[in-house]
Order: structure tokens, then C-alpha cells, then sequence
């Protein structure tokens, strides 16, 4: 067995809009903004990550950063074939003498179409997977949270990532019924980029308007313990001069508003279409929330008043979907419902 490690490697990728996890040895060893530098000129990549996210919104003609994936399917291929590369390299810094075989388990929206499916597949055995198994994110939530999914029980698990937010009814392995909306973390940035320019006559780039939304960013206009204004700098677009302001929770509130309503009205249709006995159960166990928007302040409250049920954040819900893939590539013969081609 232990020469047979030696050849295979197995990891766990949660390709994500926003952020791509690798877990390996039931460890995160990679955690790193899904975004790539290119050099117009070589078309080489020159930055994979937290490089290339310190040079998104500053470059010059030469160099361009291009975000692999928009709402959560992959947009350039060929881009997304190197950033997996590039993320694989980082688990070896060190030159190894070979290359081991990959067997990799990748997460994918559960509303995704075969094409979209194909991409992830072709990009993932170009990077050098032998073996590729997808898990639907939902599904990789709810084993991340620690929810027994072959039970013959209902659980709603809502997982709010950067370009989709998935909401899924899941019992006795599989997906009963589910709803997938391309409004997410990313949406809620150019919400409040939007905002800031209307209501504030104010040029924010998307790194601002992000560092924004988790410094203050918020689903109700009124919190217990509510975070301090946040100082936000940026150009100004009556005189073109930069220029710094502070903007509270409350105004955050406001402007996320209307993505937050489009998220509400999917989990009540996904609601209205679960069959009478799996409500029943998830009357009882209430709802789960994961992914990086359930960090947004209140939205768990806000989702509570609206559908009179309890809502539950999952432990760290940044990396419940990562958690989930890593225990479903550890127990690959267990779980039947990773897709394999």
C-alpha cells in the first residue's frame, strides 16, 4: 500500500469562483484566490493566486489577470488548466524525481450543464489527473458540515460561494431537489461597487468593494453588535481626485438588498417544490448554511424571519464544501454518487 501511495496521489479540489481549496491527507494545503497573471506579450503565466490577486486592478498593457471561472463554471479553459496545474506544483514545492498519478475528486454546482461538466473534466486530466470523480457542492456541504447524507432524512443545505449559490433538499444519498442561482459573493461585490458610485459619487475597484464587504458587509440595517464604519478610498467622479469616505453596515445593508431578496425567493421555491415528508424533517433540523456568504452579518436571521425556520451557519463555512470533498475522496467506494464517467 505504501508503494502504491508513492505512485498515487489523491486530492480533493474545491474549484471555486472566488477561492480554490486542495485538500490532501484530510489537510487544506491550498488555499488561494482562483485568479491568474498572464503576459500579453509571451502569453506565459506569470502569477497563480495570491501573486496574481496582488496585481488584479493594478496592471499595466503587458499583463493581464483573468479569473478562470464566472458562476462557478469554468469561463477560459485554458486559463483554468494552469491555475490547477500551478495549485497541484504547490502541495511539491521541492522537484520530486516524477510526477505521481492523480486521482482527484472536484466539486461542480449542482445546476451545471454536461458541457460545463466536460470542462472541468478535460481541465482537471490535462493538469494531470488520471482519475477524476465530480461531487455536486451541495452535497460536498452537507458531508463538510457532518450531516449523515444517507440517511432517510431531509436536510436543506444553502451553500452561498463567489458566482453561484446552491440550494439543495438531500436524503438518502442524493439530490431530492435543488436550485442553482448565479447570484452570489460576487454579485454582492458589484452591488456595493454600484452603490458606491451612485450613492457616493465614488470609483471603487472590485478588491475595495470586496475588502468592503467583509469589513461591513451586511443583510439587515440593524445589529446587535454591529461592525465600526469602515474608511473607503477611491476616485472621486466629479473631480477625478482620490478622495476617502466611511460608509456603516447599515448603508451596506441597502445596497445588498435586492441580491439577498433574489437568494430568498430561490429557497422558497426550492421549499415549494420538496415532497411533503422531507418538509416535515426540515421543519424539525432547520435549514444549513455554508460557503462564504454565510458569513455575511445577519444573513442567517434574515433568512430565519423569512421562512420562519431555523438556520444554522456551518463551522467554518468557508471550507465546508473542501471539508466535504476531502472526506467523499477518502471514502470513494462508499459514496455512490460521485460522478464518474
Amino acid at each position: 500500500m505504501g508503494l502504491f501511495d508513492f505512485f498515487t496521489q489523491e486530492i480533493a479540489i474545491d474549484l471555486g469562483t472566488a477561492n480554490t481549496l486542495i485538500i490532501h491527507n484530510d489537510k487544506v494545503v491550498v488555499d488561494e484566490p482562483s485568479i491568474v497573471a498572464v503576459d500579453r506579450t509571451t502569453n506565459k503565466i506569470i502569477g497563480v493566486g495570491r501573486k496574481a490577486q496582488l496585481m488584479h486592478g493594478k496592471t499595466h498593457e503587458n499583463i493581464k489577470t483573468i479569473r478562470p471561472l464566472k458562476d462557478g463554471v469554468i469561463a477560459d479553459f485554458h486559463a483554468a488548466e494552469h491555475m490547477i496545474r500551478e495549485m497541484i506544483k504547490m502541495l511539491h514545492p521541492r522537484k520530486r524525481l516524477f510526477n505521481p498519478s492523480l486521482r482527484m475528486v472536484i466539486c461542480i454546482p449542482s445546476g451545471i450543464t454536461e458541457v460545463e461538466k466536460r470542462a472541468v473534466r478535460d481541465s482537471a486530466e490535462h493538469a494531470g489527473a488520471k482519475e477524476v470523480y465530480l461531487i455536486h457542492e451541495p452535497m460536498a456541504a452537507a458531508i463538510g458540515i457532518g450531516i449523515d447524507v444517507e440517511e432517510p432524512m431531509g436536510n436543506m443545505i444553502i451553500d452561498i460561494g463567489g458566482g453561484t449559490s446552491e440550494i439543495a433538499v438531500i436524503a438518502l444519498g442524493g439530490i431530492v431537489c435543488d436550485k442553482s442561482i448565479r447570484v452570489a459573493g460576487d454579485e454582492f461585490t458589484s452591488d456595493i461597487e454600484e452603490y458606491m458610485r451612485r450613492q457616493h459619487n465614488i470609483l471603487v475597484g472590485e478588491r475595495t468593494a470586496e475588502r468592503i464587504k467583509i469589513e461591513v458587509g451586511a443583510a439587515l440595517p440593524e445589529l446587535e453588535n454591529g461592525p465600526e464604519d469602515y474608511a473607503v478610498s477611491g476616485r472621486d467622479l466629479m473631480t477625478g481626485i482620490p478622495k476617502e469616505i466611511t460608509v456603516s453596515y447599515s448603508e451596506i445593508a441597502h445596497a445588498l438588498d435586492k441580491s439577498i431578496s433574489k437568494v430568498e425567493e430561490a429557497i422558497l421555491s426550492a421549499l415549494e417544490m420538496t415532497p411533503p415528508e422531507l418538509s416535515a424533517d426540515i421543519y424539525k433540523t432547520g435549514i444549513y448554511l455554508a460557503g462564504g456568504g454565510a458569513l455575511l452579518r445577519g444573513l442567517d436571521k434574515r433568512i430565519s424571519m423569512r421562512t420562519k425556520l431555523p438556520v444554522h451557519i456551518a463551522d467554518d463555512p468557508l471550507r465546508a464544501v473542501a471539508r466535504g470533498t476531502g472526506i467523499a475522496l477518502k471514502n470513494i467506494d462508499r459514496f455512490q454518487f460521485l460522478i464518474r464517467d
